[in-house]
């Protein structure tokens, strides 16, 4: 981080055309308590290119969720802003306590970068070598056991499995059975241990177990990349591991099929975004939007993010606001047909 410019200074930095600024001094509060996770690390990866762009201080707090969300909700001048991903609004949906409506509670900011790392696998040797297999299971009355953290990223993909089965063959979604589990530790042990014939993974908590021979008992292989193939392709090629982006495109719609509607297959990108107070000055969000849109042009941090395995993604305020909130309403009605469907029984 850099120190904040004395007025002089900062009045020859590029941003200050606008009717509000930010402090000197910025609190980043993030929807997580690790600083060893990804949101943590993406979060510094923009933080710092922030700074330096505006001559400010951004320092990133892990606070997790409910504690980041009372923060912002607290702070309309700036002092306060807040990054997370995809459970923002997942949370909501799913009915977990402590998450609003984020579109209607808060101000969404601009998008920066992409983990497309989110995956399910199995245990090498399984009689479940694809994800057709496991729905074919689930249509043929076959219970099938998905290890997941509930009520948010670690969920939607096992929501989406629900739906294709039911799709396929109405009622055939409750053969899909939640093992519900906690960290990724808890979920892989849940697979070793038997309790559940599928997980929810990630390629970078997972890849090393993809290596191991058939005979390890850890041995594990991917069944389905949630990612979209554009932010697939644009990986680095070399991958994660032994995992190139080639071979990741494999475990990817459309190589992978999980029907959504019509012929359209789902996937899931795992955004990290802004998130403002409601009353934040309009001269603050553009000030963050024109230094942000300027550090992705630079080619600077898009170049450390890839690196570090995630997809740049900028998109400034309105234009994130549009996108995600289209992403809300596809996993509402997702989640909205599961329910109706086991409501009728």
């Amino acid at each position: 981080m850099v120190a904040a410019l004395g007025a002089a200074a900062f009045a020859s930095a590029p941003f200050t055309a606008v009717a509000a600024e930010l402090p000197g001094n910025v609190r980043l509060v993030i929807g997580s308590n690790s600083t060893g996770g990804d949101t943590y690390q993406a979060a510094s990866m923009v933080a710092d290119a922030l700074s330096k762009q505006l001559g400010i201080n951004i320092k990133v707090d892990a606070v997790g969720p409910n504690e980041a969300f009372k923060a912002v909700g607290r702070d309309a001048r700036g002092t306060t802003i807040m990054l997370h991903h995809d459970q923002s609004y997942l949370g909501n949906l799913y009915g977990q306590r402590g998450y609003e409506d984020i579109f209607d509670a808060y101000r969404i900011g601009p998008t920066v970068a992409i983990n497309p790392g989110n995956a399910y696998l199995v245990k090498k040797g399984s009689k479940y070598e694809t994800i057709d297999d496991v729905l074919k299971a689930a249509e043929n009355g076959t219970k099938v056991r998905v290890a997941i953290q509930p009520g948010g990223v670690s969920e939607i993909g096992f929501s989406a499995m629900k739906n294709a089965a039911r799709l396929a063959k109405p009622g055939s979604d409750e053969n899909l059975v939640a093992v519900n589990t906690g960290s990724q530790a808890s979920k892989n042990q849940a697979l070793w241990d038997d309790l559940a014939d599928v997980i929810n993974g990630s390629i970078q908590a997972n890849e090393q177990f993809a290596q191991l021979p058939a005979d390890d008992q850890k041995a594990m292989q991917f069944v389905w990349i949630t990612a979209s193939p554009d932010a697939l392709k644009q990986a680095p090629e070399a991958g994660m591991g032994k995992l190139s982006r080639d071979d990741m495109l494999k475990y990817a719609a459309p190589n992978v099929a999980v029907p959504l509607k019509d012929g359209e297959n789902f996937d899931f990108d795992k955004e990290f975004f802004f998130i403002y107070n409601k009353k934040m000055d309009d001269g603050i969000v553009k000030q963050i939007d024109d230094a942000l849109a300027a550090v992705y042009e630079d080619g600077k941090l898009p170049a450390e993010l890839k690196k570090a395995f995630f997809i740049p993604d900028f998109r400034p305020s309105d234009a994130a606001r549009t996108h995600l909130t289209k992403k809300n309403d596809t996993y509402s009605q997702v989640i909205a047909d599961i329910r109706s469907t086991r409501a009728s029984k």
